[in-house]
């Protein structure tokens, strides 16, 4: 009796842990709808612009930005039949490269949407200090070149002089 009772107590177990396993899947949304992301490739500064048709008519939604450092946002109901729209904007800080945007709706329904970050190239004059994009300044020009001559000629002053053993 002993034996058959183990074997029904494991076999009860092991379904149960299973069962545990298996129900958070179920109930996930593991097919989000898709996002829609205006500029889908922005720059820092940028406002963007996201919709879906996930959270259904008259819905809302709260958006998830957190992977570029933007937080959390609001999707309200919009002027087109069952959209709902939201704007985040892109943080000065926020790194190059493919980040993730979600949605996660009050009917429990959520969407995801690709955004590109893209950095801004230089334009212009990089201001780096002096160097030869500022026009030459007769002075100081005039003046290292008086400090390159007295240089040399102290050098030649104090080597001939040593040379010729008038050390005194």
């Amino acid at each position: 009796m002993r034996p058959t009772a183990r074997l029904l107590t494991g076999t009860a177990l092991a379904f149960a842990a299973l069962g545990a396993f298996a129900a958070p899947g179920a109930y996930a949304n593991n097919n989000p709808e898709p996002l829609e992301i205006y500029p889908s490739t922005a720059s820092p500064g940028t406002t963007v612009t996201v919709n879906t048709l996930a959270c259904g008519k008259d819905g809302h939604g709260v958006g998830d930005a957190n992977a570029l450092g933007a937080g959390e946002f609001q999707l309200n109901p919009a002027t087109h039949k069952e959209v709902v729209v939201g704007q985040f904007t892109v943080p000065e800080h926020a790194k190059p490269g493919v980040h993730w945007i979600g949605v996660a709706c009050d009917n429990g329904r959520t969407a995801r949407g690709e955004l590109t970050v893209r950095h801004r190239e230089p334009s212009g004059h990089v201001k780096t200090g002096v160097g030869g994009s500022v026009g030459p300044d007769t002075t100081q020009v005039t003046a290292g070149v008086a400090v390159l001559t007295a240089a040399a000629v102290g050098g030649v002053w104090l080597l001939r002089r040593r040379a010729s053993g008038a050390q005194g």
